[in-house]
């Protein structure tokens, strides 16, 4: 895999899974009474919150699953079927209670602050975006993949932010219909992303035992 086709993969793959453009209800639900300037200051926060713990399963998480002797290839089919589950709720145009469920969504809208819990854990780096920056870091090709793969969580939570910030003034601007069509390609797209995942690790898993 060529570093672009590399980035391509990992900028898209984070994109959907996060999927900020789908975060937006639930987003302004629970800032009824939060005026623009306060929910994007809470965006903000979120965002790089959610960028740094990326980051840091990122760079973590291989040795983390080795000192608990799970090996690569297990984690691979175990986060890919996390994916897996995501991209089905997406193709019913729903966000997936793998994100964050009812009750969280509720608490938040109960918080003064909903910055670090739940917009930036579990809403933007929940269990889908974490195993996906780990399984992303076990497909890198060297240091520029390593280095392109933290480039794109940047990116990816930069634009996130930006989405969340012009939602902060009203989400008038979306039509209903068009999020649902590109919630559904969106699913699709990370359903087969996921296969993908499962198929390497059983490749992977026959080579070591034959």
């Amino acid at each position: 895999m060529t570093l672009l086709e590399y980035i391509l993969l990992a900028a898209s793959s984070l994109f959907i899974i996060i999927d900020p453009i789908a975060l937006i209800p639930a987003f302004l639900a629970m800032t009824p009474h939060d005026t623009p300037a306060q929910r994007i200051r809470m965006a903000r926060l979120a965002c790089w919150v959610a960028a740094g713990v990326l980051v840091f399963f990122t760079l973590i998480g291989e040795g983390l699953f080795r000192l608990f002797g799970i090996t690569m290839s297990a984690f691979k089919i175990a986060g890919s079927i996390i994916l897996l589950l995501v991209a089905l709720d997406m193709l019913r145009a729903r966000r997936s209670p793998v994100h964050e469920t009812i009750e969280e969504t509720d608490a938040g809208a109960a918080k003064d602050d909903i910055a670090i819990t739940p917009l930036a854990v579990p809403m933007l780096a929940g269990p889908g975006a974490i195993s996906t920056t780990i399984l992303l870091r076990t497909q890198a090709k060297g240091l520029p993949q390593e280095i392109a793969l933290l480039g794109c969580i940047a990116a990816v939570c930069a634009v996130s932010y930006v989405i969340l910030r012009l939602a902060s003034q009203g989400a008038g601007w979306i039509s209903p219909i068009a999020m649902k069509i590109a919630t559904r390609i969106m699913g699709l797209l990370l359903a087969a992303v996921a296969v993908q995942f499962i198929l390497d690790a059983i490749a992977e898993q026959k080579g070591r035992l034959f």
